[in-house]
């Protein structure tokens, strides 16, 4: 059995390597992790749903909502239970049979604490409680058997920062 023998200056030079690509790689996994905080996505799937369906942010962070679905989908605000700003929200995205195949996009930023009650209009109305039900015969897409879906909604929390400070920035529809 052959042993191999490897100098010390070789030695020392692949551990310093090895040190130094670890030390990248960290910085790198860093700087992924800075990137995506103060961005939560809430993705629309090829089925009728909002997913999560609920998120917590910080003020001062954004929230974009990507409609992957090949119909079209909206995000509207339920302003009577909204505290964190962006009151009278009524967006519509594009399904991806529209746009090209592509999904798209909306983003809003919330710059102080609260809740940021949405649903989607096509699945859902408000019922006397402010609450989304589904449709019925009062509107909303129905399929062929009758069915008008289930309701579309979600929440956003915006919890205060760490320091108790909100943010100066106020919140904003892109």
């Amino acid at each position: 059995m052959k042993m191999l023998l490897i100098r010390p200056s070789v030695a020392a030079t692949v551990m310093l390597l090895l040190l130094a690509a670890g030390i990248t790689s960290l910085a790198i996994d860093k700087s992924k992790k800075t990137s995506d905080q103060g961005h939560k996505l809430v993705i629309i799937p090829g089925e009728d749903r909002f997913t999560p369906f609920a998120i917590t942010i910080r003020p001062g962070e954004t929230v974009q909502w990507v409609n992957t679905d090949t119909d079209d989908h909206t995000v509207v605000s339920d302003d009577f239970f909204n505290s964190a700003g962006n009151q009278g929200t009524d967006h519509l995205l594009p399904g991806t049979d529209t746009i090209g195949g592509k999904p798209s996009t909306f983003t809003l930023k919330f710059s102080h604490p609260g809740q940021f009650v949405f649903y989607g209009k096509f699945h859902s109305h408000l019922d006397a409680d402010h609450q989304p039900v589904a449709p019925g015969p009062r509107g909303g897409i129905q399929d062929s058997s009758g069915n008008f879906g289930t309701p579309m909604m979600g929440v956003v929390t915006v919890v205060p920062n760490a320091e108790g400070e909100a943010a100066t920035t106020p919140a904003t529809k892109h």
